[in-house]
């Protein structure tokens, strides 16, 4: 019985010191952390499942060596929904190779509200959308801390629309039912962050070009996707680090589908805003976060930035939109400066409308 208790109370105080012990592991030994999902909507009834994120260092006797991390997620809803969604993070001996990879497949309906920078709420049509998207990519220093990169992806959409005579069914959307695009891309970029997971000083530059050939033929789309990404971060103090980053994305050719325009809003840039409320040919925004470490395991973060999305020559200085917000960080691995995230995001308030806003619950910063 004594030793029972014993063994019990050992457990509890290694499992404590693991979770919420201020103290950093040395050891660099693999760290696993679980995060449960429940939420509930008319649209999709209880939705239950389960993300996670593995992370280790391939190199653990190099300090330098940046942690490779495994993320995944599964989720099912009681109306018969499901998403599946498997990231991998590689770098390996020397932070040489550096390799991203990412499975999804989903089964969820979602609000469709047009394009555009101006749309609006009365406009919200809910759609089904069913999705498989497959991304590969290979990246290799080449020179000190300069990077050449290769990838290949594959995405397919198809759409459902209960519900008859809104907007998605009264405007002449290419590709409405969905479709499929194969493309292939080189990328460069330049890394002098002292981390992936928690930077406090560096830079991080990356420009990536992808095609989409004329592979299925008849109306699908041909074109090009860019997308420049850029981060900077300053240590202010022991605690308080500034992070800046501003993203530009691009979708040109021929027969472009709505579901292939870039989207503005998500958990990394432009918090607040529900991810395809506003979509077009381009997305361009920026953002700014001041990052407070309280100590190894607790954190606080502030963000503002802005961001619109626009067609063509359309860009102007008055359709940017505001995000702003706070949030808290819960270290569960100090070492590899891996966290769980809790933000609230503020978006724009337009006529008639309620003030848009989002809350979010991620694992790893937001950039």
């Amino acid at each position: 019985m004594f030793v029972s208790i014993a063994v019990n109370v050992l457990g509890q105080k290694k499992l404590i010191e693991r979770y919420l012990s201020n103290k950093t592991d040395s050891s660099r030994r693999p760290s696993f952390m679980p995060v449960p999902i429940f939420r509930y909507s008319q649209e999709i009834g209880a939705e239950f499942g389960l993300g996670a994120l593995y992370s280790t260092y391939l190199d653990k006797k190099d300090l330098t060596n940046r942690s490779s991390n495994f993320a995944g997620l599964v989720s099912v809803s009681t109306k018969g929904q499901y998403n599946v969604s498997l990231k991998s993070d590689v770098w390996t001996k020397n932070n040489t190779h550096h390799y991203v990879s990412e499975v999804r497949f989903k089964r969820m309906p979602f609000d469709f509200y047009g394009v555009g920078n101006e749309t609006v709420e009365a406009d919200k049509d809910r759609l089904v959308q069913g999705s498989v998207k497959v991304l590969l990519e290979a990246e290799k220093m080449f020179f000190s801390k300069i990077y050449t990169g290769f990838s290949l992806g594959f995405e397919n959409y198809h759409f459902d629309d209960d519900v008859v005579g809104g907007i998605f069914t009264t405007n002449p959307y290419t590709h409405k039912i969905g479709g499929s695009v194969l493309y292939a891309g080189i990328s460069q970029s330049y890394d002098s962050r002292n981390s992936n997971n928690y930077p406090t000083n560096g830079f991080m530059g990356k420009i990536t070009y992808q095609y989409a050939p004329d592979f299925y033929g008849g109306e699908n789309f041909t074109g090009s996707m860019i997308r420049a990404n850029v981060r900077s971060f300053w240590s202010l103090s022991r605690k308080f680090v500034l992070g800046v980053n501003g993203l530009f994305h691009t979708v040109q050719g021929k027969n472009t589908p709505f579901y292939l325009l870039p989207q503005m809003g998500n958990d990394e840039i432009m918090r607040g805003y529900y991810s395809g409320r506003y979509r077009d040919r381009n997305l361009l925004a920026a953002q700014a976060e001041l990052r407070y470490r309280y100590n190894n395991r607790f954190g606080l973060a502030a963000f503002a930035g802005t961001g619109q999305v626009f067609d063509n020559g359309d860009l102007s200085m008055k359709s940017f939109k505001p995000s702003y917000g706070a949030g808290g960080r819960y270290f569960f691995d100090p070492e590899k400066g891996l966290s769980v995230r809790v933000d609230y995001g503020i978006g724009e308030k337009r006529a008639n409308e309620k003030r848009q806003t989002g809350f979010y619950i991620s694992l790893a910063e937001a950039f």
